[in-house]
């Protein structure tokens, strides 16, 4: 299997592909053509594992990785997470699920993809003879740089340096970094919002001579973003399994075709599940839940992106993003894989903050995906309902998903089509927000807000977000993000 850039230029293996991270020109690595699961196949997963089932679905794509290598990673990887089953789906109603990806050890979806990328890394170095140390530089809006850096903590030939916005995490998010362990980690603030803090690291990776700078340092560049392919494969694997429990459990039939509603702000989380329909799983529409800041929301409906809006700090912090990165990636599929183009339309937001695609295009889009917001009242509505109704306690960013999926529902009353509601964030990382959605009542600690949660809901309480009280902070700096290669250069000297 190859890798092409949505930019044009360049083809190479995966493994160089997930070394990289991004390609030389600046375009999102994409795989030269879609492998297929065939309904055979799918029916010889219905009895697999969760990590059987996804080296399966990632070998289609890793060709040059060693298959048992990759199963044995997979297993290591999952064995991290609580209950014996990585990514559980819940019945919450006739044809509503949740597919509950927090149960690793970061209590967030982001380790689906992130206790595995490291030794993706490790091994696609290997092949590819690359021997200089790695440097993985992630922008987060808050789940990913705690599952990147617990991913890769003292892992041998590689550092990891994390940039987030100072006041665009929650409180248990940015306690998470900054109390981070390992001895080959980085935590930075950066003055400003997630938008700003990948833009910088984008720069960095595009930029010849930072390259240059620290290849004297005998160091390479790599991502744990999802716009680095290795992170966006393994979320793939959980829509089959989602779909492969479903016909399991005896609630649908091999072959029918379900709905996903997924919460969404880089759009890699629901570009995954659009690359499984590529490859055969039986999808009908793709929801796309938004929350304030529903630039996709309007993307969707219009076909126009524009950056030329307010931008909203929310209780769902993780999708305060107005740049979606990965969304060049379908933009690219749509276009009919036209490389200048889609060029062009990156040029053309980075210089005037917006693009447009075509009605054709829009209409091709249209075919799988629609879109939806919740603003914050009906996020804690859609939470609140939803907890009493059923006794189901979620996260603020599902919220935004459920409000979605129940507009959707009222929209259409006569669909019948079964509905999975992605379900991305343990309740406790939100403790605060989370309480007040289900009980009303307003604490302004975390630690507080997570004793009252848990006695309102019973839930069991993460011990790696309880043992945050008492450990020690390692990093504080802030920084503007025209500083952040200073930063770098400093911590790989």
């Amino acid at each position: 299997m190859k890798f092409i850039s949505t930019r044009g230029g360049e083809k190479v293996s995966a493994a160089q592909a997930i070394v990289a991270g991004l390609s030389a020109n600046g375009g999102l690595y994409v795989p030269e053509k879609f492998p297929a699961v065939p309904r055979e196949e799918l029916e010889e997963m219905l009895g697999m594992s969760y990590p059987e089932r996804a080296a399966k679905v990632l070998g289609k794509y890793l060709s040059e990785y060693d298959s048992k290598e990759l199963l044995k990673a997979c297993e290591d990887a999952y064995s991290r997470f609580e209950g014996g089953d990585p990514a559980p789906l819940v019945r919450l109603d006739d044809g509503v699920y949740m597919l509950e990806l927090w149960h690793g050890p970061t209590c967030a979806f982001k380790d689906m993809a992130l206790t595995l990328l490291p030794w993706l890394l490790r091994k696609g170095c290997d092949i590819c003879g690359v021997k200089e140390q790695i440097l993985v530089l992630v922008a987060t809006s808050g789940d990913t740089g705690k599952a990147a850096l617990e991913g890769f903590k003292d892992a041998d030939g590689v550092k990891i340096m994390v940039f987030y916005p100072s006041d665009g995490v929650s409180k248990m998010q940015k306690l998470q970094m900054c109390t981070q362990e390992g001895k080959n980690v980085n935590v930075v603030a950066v003055k400003g919002n997630f938008d700003d803090c990948q833009t910088a690291v984008k720069e960095i990776f595009a930029d010849g001579n930072y390259a240059a700078q620290l290849k004297e340092r005998n160091t390479v560049l790599s991502s744990a973003n999802s716009i680095n392919f290795g992170r966006l494969a393994p979320q793939i694997a959980y829509y089959f399994s989602a779909y492969l429990d479903l016909v399991s459990s005896e609630q649908i039939e091999m072959g029918e075709e379900i709905d996903f509603t997924v919460p969404t702000g880089n759009f890699g989380n629901i570009l995954a599940a659009y690359y499984a329909k590529q490859m055969g799983l039986p999808v009908r529409r793709l929801h796309c839940a938004s929350n304030s800041n529903k630039i996709l929301t309007d993307f969707l409906a219009t076909g126009v992106y524009d950056l030329h809006r307010e931008f909203y700090k929310t209780t769902s912090p993780s999708m305060d993003i107005l740049v979606s990165s990965n969304l060049e990636r379908l933009v690219f599929e749509v276009s009919g894989r036209n490389a200048k183009l889609t060029a062009s339309r990156m040029e053309d937001l980075k210089k005037n903050g917006k693009y447009a695609i075509s009605a054709d295009e829009l209409e091709k889009i249209q075919q799988t995906f629609d879109g939806g917001y919740a603003d914050e009242e009906s996020s804690v509505e859609a939470m609140y309902d939803v907890f009493i109704d059923v006794g189901y306690t979620m996260d603020t960013h599902t919220g935004c998903a459920m409000k979605v999926a129940v507009d959707w529902f009222e929209k259409h009353k006569k669909d019948e089509t079964n509905m999975v509601i992605v379900s991305t964030a343990n309740p406790y990382k939100f403790p605060q927000d989370v309480l007040y959605a289900v009980t009303g009542n307003d604490v302004k600690d975390s630690f507080k807000g997570i004793k009252r949660l848990h006695a309102a809901t019973a839930m069991a309480v993460p011990k790696c977000l309880l043992n945050l009280r008492d450990k020690p902070l390692r990093f504080t700096k802030s920084v503007d993000a025209k500083n952040l290669f200073a930063e770098v250069l400093d911590f790989v000297k």
